[in-house]
């Protein structure tokens, strides 16, 4: 399957470096467009894949196109690349708030699917949702999965659960290294240099999520096993389980899920 990139920002580049690990796709069969010679030349450099300014090119070489451009700069793209767009075309969309809805209505051949995944996929081991709009067909949301999981895991869920799927795992991977960086400084001022402790705090957090999904456990319970009454733990957790932290943490969530609502209406 050949397949096009119109962007080539940080999270196409994560896909299409999944795809290439992967033996998804060849090189040669991959195409990205973008509108910085400069970005195209070092993707080319990297992963001798084939770049073009054009958007066009794109959409008339690729099988699978995905829609790897900025929300707000969306609408002025597709209106471009509609009447090249043919009932043969599978369409991934990345952007975040885009509902397939309006994603159809500006291209009425093509079938949609429309993505949230995350950076992660740069080392796959992103988390690539993905929702059928109204023409995707069974076997399209089969080709979405298959490629996708060349990235890391995939999963299809509702449309209506896309506002939340972008908050937790379209944007935690920011809100996850904020707070392993908060837990490095600390490791830090108690002594280790900031190279080791990047190293100890970065596998324990992959460590702890490999085990919780490995297990299916809870984990409200692996933080239980892990603590003994009066030990290293228990005193840790005083400081950080406390109704300010819960909140703080709830809130920001519910405000990348807000602002994901409002660039759907954008």
């Amino acid at each position: 399957m050949s397949i096009g990139f119109v962007g080539a920002g940080k999270m196409a580049e994560a896909i299409m470096a999944g795809l290439i690990r992967q033996q998804f796709a060849q090189p040669g069969q991959i195409l990205a467009s973008d509108v910085s010679e400069e970005r195209l030349a070092a993707l080319r450099q990297q992963y001798k894949i084939q770049v073009t300014r054009q958007n066009a090119e794109v959409v008339e070489q690729a099988e699978c196109c995905v829609l790897a451009v900025k929300p707000q700069q969306l609408e002025a793209v597709l209106r471009e690349i509609a009447p090249l767009v043919t009932p043969d075309h599978l369409i991934l969309s990345i952007a975040a708030g885009k509902q397939t809805a309006w994603l159809e209505s500006l291209l009425p051949q093509g079938r949609v699917v429309r993505v949230m995944p995350n950076i992660a996929c740069l080392a796959g081991e992103g988390m690539n949702v993905y929702t059928r709009g109204a023409r995707a067909t069974e076997e399209d949301a089969a080709a979405a999965s298959e490629l996708l999981g060349c990235c890391g895991l995939a999963l299809e869920l509702p449309e209506s659960q896309f506002d939340a799927v972008t908050a937790l795992s379209g944007s935690g991977p920011a809100f996850f290294a904020w707070v392993l960086d908060r837990l490095v400084d600390g490791a830090v001022q108690e002594g280790l240099s900031r190279d080791q402790a990047l190293v100890l705090a970065g596998q324990t957090m992959q460590g702890t999520a490999r085990l919780l999904l490995a297990t299916g456990m809870e984990p409200a319970d692996l933080a239980a096993s892990v603590t003994s009454a009066k030990g290293t733990t228990a005193e840790g957790r005083a400081v950080l389980e406390n109704e300010a932290t819960a909140d703080v943490l709830k809130r920001t969530v519910q405000a990348a899920a807000r602002r994901s609502r409002e660039l759907g209406l954008a």
